[in-house]
């Protein structure tokens, strides 16, 4: 089992995933692989694969920014994807330990992330990793 970062030839790779957990979303192909080369030029902000026996498993992207709320650094987790079929075998565990890792690396005081509410099954492994429950999330589209 290995990372290995998100490159621009791994785009048909991480638009299944995409669509995968979010498939109540509809997603214009083009404006996501925009939105995927921008991610992989920005400095603060990080996407990789878990791969296994020579297939992606898993699809993690997020960012790093200052808050007040911490006081420094926070590392925060977009999208943590494990392949349909591949969820419940500890895929989930591993990118979480690699994103504390980068986290860590980056000087972050936290990592925070938030989840749909009917995701229920993902709440209770975020909360089994040791996340607790910190706020509401809004959204407002613009």
């Amino acid at each position: 089992m290995n990372f290995s970062d998100a490159k621009e030839e791994d785009f048909d790779e991480a638009f299944a995933f995409i669509c995968d957990l979010w498939d109540y979303n509809t997603y214009d192909r083009e404006t996501v692989r925009k939105v995927y080369k921008e991610v992989l030029m920005d400095a603060n902000t990080f996407a990789f694969f878990l791969e296994e026996d020579g297939e992606y498993k898993g699809f993690c992207q997020g960012d790093f920014f200052h808050t007040f709320w911490m006081s420094g650094l926070t590392c925060y987790v977009s999208g943590i994807i494990t392949r349909r079929g591949e969820r419940e075998k500890g895929y989930g565990t591993k990118m979480m330990d690699h994103v504390k890792e980068l986290a860590i690396e980056r000087g972050c005081k936290a990592v925070i992330l938030d989840s749909g509410m009917p995701r229920e099954k993902a709440h209770r492994f975020y909360e089994g990793y040791g996340f607790e429950k910190s706020c509401y999330g809004f959204e407002m589209a613009l």
